[in-house]
């Protein structure tokens, strides 16, 4: 059984996330979402409310999971018996620090290879940080986000 690890801060999670896990769900045997608790940033959303989030985004993908962690990603890879990272790329920006990230943990994990899934067109524009300033202009949010997210993200911004 091949499992694959997702990461990231999904503050909140989009349609471009879902793109990737959806994809990566068809590729692996099992994924599991890592919600990163990263205390050097400052979510919108607590751990607990992306956790909640991504669970209810991804409740139709049987082999599709969500589990919080902090520390080092690879610590975390090789806890849940894995050796692959997922990593979605948007654009070309997002390639240099994608692969100085995975190269740095091929050195402190040789184990670990990253894979990397380029963003449906449709989405390779869109972020986290992109949702948050349209909903802070109350933009109709159904083409970035998953339906779940809409209201949570609205009440939090007001």
């Amino acid at each position: 059984m091949i499992t694959a690890i997702y990461p990231g801060s999904f503050d909140p999670v989009t349609l471009g996330h879902l793109d990737i896990i959806t994809r990566s769900a068809n590729m692996f045997d099992k994924v599991i979402i890592g919600v990163l608790n990263n205390t050097s940033k400052k979510p919108l959303f607590s751990l607990e409310e992306r956790v909640n989030m991504l669970t209810d985004a991804v409740s139709g993908l049987d082999n599709v999971s969500v589990e919080c962690f902090n520390g080092l990603l690879v610590d975390f890879v090789k806890q849940k018996k894995s050796n692959i990272i997922i990593r979605g790329l948007r654009a070309l920006t997002d390639f240099d620090l994608e692969m100085q990230m995975a190269q740095g943990n091929r050195v402190v994990a040789p184990d670990v290879d990253t894979v990397f899934l380029s963003t449906s067109v449709q989405y390779s524009y869109l972020s986290s940080s992109v949702v948050k300033e349209y909903a802070r202009y109350g933009v109709d949010l159904k083409e970035f986000v998953p339906e779940c997210v809409i209201p949570q993200l609205i009440d939090k911004i007001k």
